[in-house]
């Protein structure tokens, strides 16, 4: 009987901006702006360089649907995106009320 040994796949904890960007299918220079306005969250290392949660780049899909679907900038976006997460919000905390028997909140 012969040992099998498996290697899992690994995400990379972080992406750096070009990676980031390529991935998003984006330029570097809209994710700088993005981050800027806030739209995208990042960290800094000492030397100042972007770093993107993997999750980041579901993000930049979703800032993209909106900027097509609603012909709206990005600064416009951010207002929305705010909005979107809101509504989220407050629809998870009505399942929650709802399945504890509370009256709801509408």
């Amino acid at each position: 009987m012969t040992a099998v040994t498996h290697f899992a796949l690994a995400r990379p904890y972080r992406l750096s901006l070009d990676s980031y960007a390529q991935v998003a299918g984006v330029h570097p220079e809209l994710v700088r702006r993005l981050v800027a306005l806030g739209l995208l969250e990042v960290t800094r290392d000492t030397q100042g360089r972007l770093w993107f949660d993997p999750s980041q780049v579901r993000e930049m899909a979703r800032i993209q649907r909106l900027r097509m679907s609603l012909n709206l900038g990005y600064s416009a976006i951010g207002l929305v995106v705010e909005l979107l997460d809101r509504i989220a919000e407050l629809e998870k905390t009505q399942r929650r009320m709802s399945r504890r028997g509370d009256a709801p909140w509408t």
